[in-house]
């Protein structure tokens, strides 16, 4: 005959699965499991310590294979109760409440687990020995001491309490596991971050087909980085040493050393600068100089570039630069414009070597190893001998890379000796006035308000009577050319204002300085 009582507490009855039972109870401790008393409508009971116990409630015995998340148990002198410490990550958790079928084949619940919680409440499993001794070795050990530490007036009934645990839920979810027919489909259902939680447990009691399964889920799925830090963790723990952990050992750390990251990036550079497509090689120096920057999310423990091999990166590129001008330079506009080998044009081929080299310097400037590419740079005659003689459309790229030197230099992001910087002045600071229209109309990314000041903040940083040399150069070259010409005019005021000593100087310091002055000041009306 149906009973109206059981279609409430058990809603579905899977016949397919194997599955605990579960749904709320309490169980009168004098009871045997074999001989259960239908429940009625009852009430949940609060978990909390101080909630109010229900009359009725030594009256009432768990039905075999049911859970009950419950506040804490009256104390109970007949029942002796073994306890066991294990811990797994905590995890903010709900009781679970659910009814997922009846005994199926698992014979008799005669196991009573009580999992009490570190931060409060419980949860009460009743489960089959066979199945629980079988799947741990920890519980198996448990049950045999309990058992032979008895009296037999409780028969073959066995309870064991596990305190301090951390996270019920995924504790009860591992015991559950181990009444799955397929452990890894489970486990599918249930994700990766979980899983390494059900894997510290399973580890923890010895269960070693929840072990094997788990791995085998890990081993075949990808991880998030918050979830491969986990499994670092949990390694530093636990040693195993079957296949699949072998295989998620090997994703998580370098087995050999073959390869050094120093020599790796040195080859990722190598291959970015000779690669050829444009987009290609933009998406890539994107994503290595990401990795290889020192802010970087992915630097940990590892060594510096190398800077021998960055070096040696830069001179390949200015070899390869002086190779084309050269042949630009014996060239005309057809020439120029004409195409090379692999589809590109000279001026095309000239430009992707001086992004190649700004690019470089923008990894040299990160690790702080950029001031030998000042000199580097400043000892190019043979390049500035070329710059004349070859078209301003081509020539302007050469320019370039000075404007960031100059830029770096002006925005205190690079120091240098004072005789590197007067190099770089005395070589480039010519060049970049004539090129300085082509690179107003070809900004290529080249902020221009910001070249004119740091071009200006360089020549500050020169002694005085170099600053007259540069300065007067400037001076005449704007006076021909003006927008054409970079605009230093703020900076030609402060070296005016510092030239011409004022206020209570001493009068031997100015008698050096005033001839020069006075023949600064002549210069400068003959030019007007």
């Amino acid at each position: 005959m149906h009973n109206p009582t059981n279609q409430k507490h058990h809603r579905r009855e899977p016949i397919s699965r194997r599955h605990i039972s579960w749904c709320c109870s309490f169980s009168d401790p004098t009871r045997s499991p074999e001989n259960p008393k239908p429940i009625q409508k009852q009430q949940p009971i609060s978990s909390y310590p101080n909630s109010p116990k229900p009359p009725s409630l030594r009256n009432r015995i768990l039905s075999p294979g049911r859970v009950s998340p419950v506040g804490p148990i009256a104390q109970q002198p007949e029942t002796h109760v073994m306890p066991v410490e294990l811990e797994v990550p905590r995890l903010p958790v709900e009781p679970v409440s659910v009814c997922k079928g009846g005994e199926g084949s698992f014979g008799v619940f005669d196991v009573r687990l009580n999992l009490k919680g570190k931060n409060g409440g419980s949860v009460v499993l009743e489960l089959n020995s066979d199945v629980l001794s079988s799947s741990s070795s920890v519980f198996a050990d448990l049950i045999a001491n309990y058992r032979s530490g008895c009296d037999g007036s409780s028969g073959n009934f066995c309870r064991i309490e596990v305190p301090e645990v951390e996270n019920l839920s995924v504790f009860q979810m591992t015991i559950e596991l181990m009444f799955e027919e397929d452990m890894v489909k489970r486990l599918m259902k249930i994700g990766v971050y979980r899983t390494i939680d059900i894997l510290e447990v399973s580890a923890g009691i010895a269960f070693a087909k929840g072990i094997s399964s788990c791995l085998e889920y890990l081993e075949a799925v990808p991880w998030s980085e918050d979830e491969e830090e986990k499994l670092k963790t949990f390694y530093s723990k636990f040693k195993l040493n079957d296949s699949c952990s072998r295989d998620i050992l090997a994703r998580l750390y370098p087995l050999d050393s073959a390869v050094s990251q120093q020599t790796l990036a040195n080859q990722l550079v190598w291959s970015i600068t000779t690669c050829i497509d444009a987009n290609s090689r933009n998406e890539l120096k994107s994503l290595v100089k990401g990795l290889l920057c020192k802010s970087s999310v992915y630097e940990k423990d590892y060594p510096d570039v190398n800077k021998e091999d960055m070096y040696a990166v830069c001179r390949s590129c200015i070899d390869a630069l002086v190779s084309l001008f050269k042949e630009a330079s014996g060239s005309d506009q057809c020439g120029i414009s004409g195409k090379k080998g692999k589809g590109k044009t000279l001026i095309e081929c000239i430009s992707i070597q001086v992004e190649n080299i700004n690019w470089l310097l923008e990894i040299l400037l990160d690790w702080q190893i950029a001031e030998d590419f000042v000199s580097i740079w400043a000892n190019q005659g043979e390049l500035l001998s070329m710059h004349a003689q070859t078209s301003p459309m081509i020539r302007y790229e050469l320019s370039r890379v000075s404007a960031m030197l100059f830029i770096v230099m002006g925005t205190r992001k690079l120091q240098c000796a004072s005789e590197a910087r007067l190099g770089l002045l005395h070589a480039w600071f010519g060049p970049m006035l004539l090129d300085f229209g082509w690179l107003q109309r070809c900004k290529k990314g080249l902020d221009i308000k910001a070249l004119e000041e740091a071009m200006g903040h360089v020549l500050l940083t020169l002694p005085l009577k170099h600053q007259y040399t540069l300065f007067m150069e400037w001076f005449r070259c704007f006076s021909r050319h003006g927008t054409e010409c970079p605009n230093i005019s703020k900076a030609f005021q402060i070296w005016w204002r510092r030239s011409f000593l004022r206020g209570s100087e001493s009068s031997a310091v100015e008698s050096r300085y005033k001839e020069e002055h006075q023949i600064r000041l002549s210069t400068l009306i003959r030019m007007f």
